[in-house]
């Protein structure tokens, strides 16, 4: 430090710009220290003015400005003092093209509206013009039917007498009186008595000021303005003027009842019934409680009952029908030459115990009753023998318990020839009676097989006498209905049994084509755990075979195989075989005919229109609820007790 003592430390002087200033330091121990600081500032050398420009822009100038130190605030620079004057003077210029824009904006926006303007007023000058040249060209045409009428009247008046030309004058005036009152406010008219002469300078001028066709149209100048109200259109007086003037006339307005074609499908709603006929549905449904059929708009009647509303109402009921996507089933006639001879399709049936399965058991040389739960039979069982003579045989054993009436209907429905068991020693039962009144319906003849004649208490001759009872005449009684008497227990009589079955099929000289596509019946159907959908069909015509498409009833399939009454595979199956047949997409019902179609398209088709079809039917089977079935609801509904029930 003794070196610096008493030395001026190295600086730049006032007068180049700086300040000077000392800072007092403290150190330990109370030494202290002085310390010169120097601020040093840039210095800023700026060109002198021209002597013109100093003297009159000095002022204004930024550098002038900055220049000028009573003009700049403190602390500020002259370089920040330029920047600041800068962008001041471009915000000015921003703010300045701002404007410009927006005023070349507005002016855009009016030229705009101002030609918007010009069109709208353009098309109301032509829209008056049209309207003028109508009006003009209406007011002609009313003068001369006017004159024209005058001159006959004139006609009339010459020809009569005078007392009756003098009130006929009257009259004349008289309505002239009124046309003109009428009239009032109109282009002057021509008379036949009296011709002015014309006033071309009258309205001249005038514009649009004295039209008053347009009074009651509200156009663009009036909803601006807020002037005048809406009165009524043109057309609303023409339409009121024609109706005066067809009543005087005495016209009827009464329209004619149109009678309209309604197409009707086989169920329909009954709003669409009364859209169909254009009539309201409060009048259809009202018709229908007059029948005695309780239904609302949106319930559906069949085409019976649709039929009678539409005669009702006075229209022409058209019967359509969606089965005509049924048309592609195979229906051709069979030709004389393309016909075989094919194995009668035989029944067995009878009273339950009578031996109807043990009898087919000894045809077939096989147990089959040991597979029936309790010894009785459960289905219709489907099996195919063949005889000594070589010739093929059918048999369809069917259940005698009384559940299965059905089952036995819809056997009796496909066979040829049907064997009633009777038990010699038990005669005739009820469902032996059922069974000959079910081949009666089917028309097919009949063979009595008498039964258990190795029992003693058998009486073969009291079963022939008790058929007399139903209409069934044996030969023995000198009858048509051949009677055998056999023994399924020891095989007596099977082989006569055999025989009169063959001589039965040679008489109907049964015969089919196995040449076109399978038609067949289902006999039973079932759904098997391990195979899906399993139907027993029996076919009656053709030759059905592994890979066909076909249709049964509501269902559809593709033959993945054929199964035999063996439980043997087979690839196809002719005419009187039956056979289970796997892949159908869901289980048929019994009684439904199969047929092969061509494509899986039509096949799905037929099925999904047959599933309609069978839910619009049950549908309106249901839907309709006549009077008395209420009635007879409320009654019974009268006696009902109620007990309250916890289902724990």
């Amino acid at each position: 430090m003794s070196d610096r003592d008493g030395k001026k430390p190295l600086g730049l002087g006032g007068g180049a710009g700086g300040r000077s200033g000392q800072v007092k330091q403290s150190f330990s121990h109370g030494r202290t220290h002085n310390v010169v600081v120097e601020t040093k500032r840039k210095r800023v050398v700026t060109p002198k003015p021209s002597a013109a420009a100093a003297t009159g822009l000095r002022a204004n100038t930024p550098a002038a400005v900055a220049s000028d130190p009573s003009k700049r605030p403190a602390g500020i620079s002259e370089a920040e003092m330029e920047r600041r004057l800068k962008a001041l003077a471009a915000a000015k210029a921003r703010e300045a093209e701002d404007i410009a824009r927006r005023a070349a904006e507005e002016k855009a926006r009016e030229e705009e509206r101002e030609r918007r303007r010009s069109e709208i007023e353009a098309k109301e000058r032509e829209e008056r013009e049209r309207e003028e040249a109508l009006r003009l060209k209406a007011e002609e045409d009313e003068r001369r039917a006017r004159e024209a009428e005058l001159r006959a009247q004139r006609k009339a008046e010459v020809t009569a007498k005078p007392a009756e030309r003098a009130s006929a004058t009257t009259d004349r005036a008289a309505a002239e009186a009124a046309a003109a009152r009428a009239d009032k406010g109109a282009a002057p008219r021509r008379t036949p008595e009296r011709t002015r002469a014309p006033e071309p300078d009258r309205d001249r001028g005038k514009g649009r000021g004295g039209d008053t066709r347009r009074e009651g149209k509200l156009s663009l100048t009036q909803a601006l303005s807020g002037e005048g109200g809406r009165v009524r259109s043109l057309a609303a007086m023409k339409r009121k003027q024609e109706k005066a003037r067809a009543k005087a006339l005495g016209q009827s307005h009464r329209a004619e009842k149109q009678v309209r074609d309604v197409q009707l499908p086989e169920t329909i709603t009954v709003s669409e019934l009364a859209n169909r006929m254009a009539e309201r549905s409060a009048d259809v449904v009202k018709s229908l409680m007059k029948m005695g059929m309780m239904v609302t708009a949106n319930q559906t009647i069949d085409a019976d009952t649709a039929e009678l509303v539409i005669d009702e109402f006075g229209h022409r009921a058209v019967r359509v029908s969606d089965a005509d996507v049924e048309q592609v089933i195979d229906s051709v006639e069979d030709r004389e030459e393309d016909l075989r001879a094919r194995p009668p399709i035989v029944t067995i049936m009878g009273h339950v115990d009578h031996g109807k399965t043990s009898l087919l058991d000894r045809i077939r040389q096989a147990n089959v009753v040991s597979g029936e739960a309790g010894g009785i039979t459960q289905h219709i069982g489907a099996y195919q023998v063949r005889a000594e003579s070589g010739a093929l045989l059918t048999f369809l054993d069917t259940p005698g318990h009384a559940a299965f009436t059905s089952m036995r209907a819809r056997g009796a429905n496909v066979t040829d020839i049907v064997v009633l068991v009777v038990a010699a020693d038990d005669a005739v039962m009820p469902q032996t009676v059922e069974a000959i009144s079910h081949a009666k319906a089917a028309g097919v003849p009949m063979i009595v097989a008498i039964n258990k004649i190795d029992k003693p208490t058998a009486n073969p001759q009291k079963v022939r006498t008790d058929l007399l009872q139903h209409e069934v005449v044996v030969e023995a009684m000198s009858g048509d209905v051949q009677d055998v008497e056999v023994s399924a227990h020891t095989g007596q009589g099977i082989d006569q049994l055999l025989e009169a079955i063959a001589l039965q099929a040679e008489i109907l000289e049964l015969r089919a084509n196995p040449e076109r596509s399978a038609l067949g019946a289902v006999i039973e159907a079932k759904l098997d755990v391990g195979r899906g959908p399993v139907a027993t069909v029996l076919v009656q015509n053709g030759t059905l075979k592994q890979g066909d498409i076909f249709v049964v009833g509501e269902q559809w399939g593709k033959v993945r195989a054929l199964i035999n009454d063996k439980g043997d595979r087979v690839s196809e199956a002719g005419p009187s075989t039956p056979v289970e047949v796997l892949g159908l997409n869901g289980t048929p019902e019994a009684g439904d005919v199969l047929n092969v179609v061509e494509t899986e398209a039509q096949a799905r088709e037929i099925a999904s229109y047959r599933i309609q079809a069978a839910k619009d039917k049950r549908a309106a089977a249901g839907a309709a609820t006549t009077l008395q079935e209420l009635m007879a609801k409320a009654k019974a509904d009268e006696n009902v007790a109620e007990l309250p029930v916890v289902v724990k």
